[in-house]
């Protein structure tokens, strides 16, 4: 992959990442249990991980394979200073942001096991202080640890308000709703029962059984020094193009259960090779044989992993091939991970790259775990997946068309040349990029980049029916297979909450309130669905964050809080 000069001058210095630069850095670390038997399967995973970092504009990447005897490789690849152009060093710590859940669900075993804790007692009865609003069942551990308690995740343990509590959408056990703010519930039982703040019990508990020797528990200022270099999007308010500009992010600080692990790829490997062993450890167990299967066991569906998916305690539980495969992913403000161990073939990966850009180095762990399963069968190499350029579009003729906004003279139009897609602004062609949503684009262009293009297709339950309408904001138009209404009444009291909300905490951040066909949406792409005097997020029937609009001032609401943390309007539009 090239970069032209103009490409390079409107990306800027750090938009270029890997696509621009010339060199593919690739470092390999010395590990204790050597790479004889799966040598041969390196130069192909390099190669995929070239391409793979090049498509998705990653900055750096580490990964660490084991299998159930040893550490098996560690490699660095990319750069872990992008102005300075400075390989990653294998030595350096990079944030696994979620995949602390795992850790801190292990700890909670242990404690089980001590007899210290019942899954299935009311997690108020170890805390009673937790503030719950329920008309369910009592709310128990286990459910916090399989993310179905029916709490919402995005506000934080103690609220703003004394007063208020965390307010349950649904009966406890009956669905997966993904909750951050519980599982720092989670971390805070564990010192309750334990008598340690969490980072110590990490450290005690796991880390050094592990020999986890080099990572630290606990994100603070303290270990910036010891931090890859690591970067976000200059733009945050807006979704974010694979080739869009990055900066350096911002320190932060977590000690909390969500996500508060800073590790080294070689420590995070023998976390990998004590799940490929079920819990054991070189001498001994971290946990009880009982406890890794409870660790272990599919107990909800949890399709926000995928398609089949399911949770456990603290990992998702999946199959690949046939095989049982515990995995798990982890995004901070500046860095992405992935974690995949197959237990049944007792081999696993973990990646990570020093950049927020909305993904997950997923396929990278996938497919060095494919190739290490071939090189123990003795059988052919898979081969490597494809490249994944995000202004390729397939299906780009099936979106092209002239959209007509109704009761208004403004049309959009979108043209397909070949396999890519673009929107005609000005009399210009602004490319397309694909989302992770297979009908949603972003167009890199000051006009357009605030909203995603959303198009909908004539029947929605359908994905091959034809492509019907298309959205950008609160922006409507409709295409020639439209045949539903144009006019759409909503209650005029909700024209005071369209606007842009920020909060300056880089775990809330921004959001945009619009009308769109009648409907109250968030960034134009989640549906707001009225519940008495608030608001529910309905991108799926389970979610379970709410919104509720505060002051109005002058006909515009000046503030909205979501799941209980508050966001303040943005004059500027």
């Amino acid at each position: 992959m090239t970069m032209t000069r103009r490409d390079l001058l409107q990306a800027g210095a750090l938009g270029a990442s890997l696509a621009g630069m010339g060199v593919f850095r690739v470092t390999e670390a010395a590990t204790p249990g050597g790479s004889g038997r799966y040598a041969e399967a390196w130069p192909a995973l390099d190669g995929f991980v070239e391409q793979y970092m090049r498509d998705m504009n990653s900055p750096g990447m580490t990964l660490v394979l084991s299998d159930r005897d040893a550490v098996q490789r560690v490699v660095t690849y990319g750069f872990g200073d992008l102005e300075a152009q400075r390989k990653v060093r294998a030595d350096e710590l990079f944030e696994i942001g979620s995949i602390t859940k795992s850790f801190v669900a292990l700890a909670l075993l242990q404690l089980a096991d001590e007899g210290k804790l019942d899954f299935d007692r009311p997690v108020r009865d170890y805390l009673p202080w937790l503030r719950v609003n329920s008309a369910y069942a009592p709310i128990t551990v286990h459910h916090l640890l399989t993310h179905s308690s029916g709490l919402p995740g995005a506000g934080d343990v103690f609220q703003a308000d004394p007063e208020d509590s965390h307010l349950a959408a649904y009966a406890p056990g009956e669905h997966f709703h993904y909750s951050n703010a519980m599982y720092d519930v989670l971390g805070i039982l564990a010192w309750v029962l334990d008598g340690r703040e969490l980072p110590e019990l990490l450290r005690e508990r796991l880390f050094k059984p592990l020999g986890m020797l080099k990572s630290e528990p606990a994100i603070t200022m303290d270990i910036r020094d010891r931090l890859v270099k690591n970067y976000a999007p200059f733009l945050s308010d807006r979704p974010y193009p694979r080739r869009g500009r990055l900066c350096e992010a911002p320190a932060v600080i977590s000690s909390s259960g969500a996500g508060c692990i800073a590790a080294t790829a070689a420590d995070m490997g023998a976390y990998l090779r004590m799940l490929a062993n079920h819990g054991a450890l070189p001498v001994g167990r971290l946990v009880s044989e009982a406890g890794f299967k409870r660790f272990s066991t599919p107990h909800v569906l949890a399709e926000d992993f995928g398609p089949g998916a399911c949770y456990g305690y603290g990992i998702a539980v999946d199959v690949l091939d046939g095989r049982r495969l515990l995995r798990h992913t982890g995004g901070m403000v500046s860095f992405m991970s992935a974690l995949q161990v197959d237990i049944d073939e007792g081999v696993g990966g973990f990646a990570s790259v020093n950049a927020q850009q909305g993904y997950r180095p997923n396929p990278v762990v996938r497919y060095a775990i494919e190739l290490m399963r071939a090189r123990r069968k003795g059988v052919a190499l898979p081969a490597m997946p494809e490249a994944d350029d995000p202004l390729r579009v397939e299906n780009a003729d099936e979106f092209a068309g002239t959209y007509a906004m109704p009761g208004s003279s403004r049309v959009l139009e979108v043209v397909a040349d070949g396999e890519k897609l673009f929107v005609v602004y000005e009399g210009a062609r602004v490319p397309l990029e694909r989302l992770a949503d297979a009908d949603r684009f972003v167009a890199r262009h000051p006009a357009l980049d605030r909203f995603a293009f959303s198009f909908g297709r004539k029947d929605p339950e359908a994905p091959g029916s034809a492509v019907a309408e298309v959205s950008h904001g609160g922006d409507w138009y409709r295409g020639a297979a439209y045949s539903g209404p144009e006019k759409f009444d909503y209650p005029e009291s909700w024209d005071a909450y369209v606007g842009h909300y920020h909060n300056e905490n880089p775990w809330v951040g921004s959001f945009r309130v619009v009308v769109l066909k009648g409907r109250l949406m968030l960034d134009g792409t989640i549906p707001l669905e009225a519940d008495g005097d608030l608001f529910r997020l309905r991108d799926n029937p389970f979610n379970a964050e709410w919104i509720r609009f505060g002051e109005i001032v002058n006909g515009k609401c000046l503030r909205m809080r979501l799941s209980g943390s508050y966001l303040w309007r943005v004059a500027a539009p």
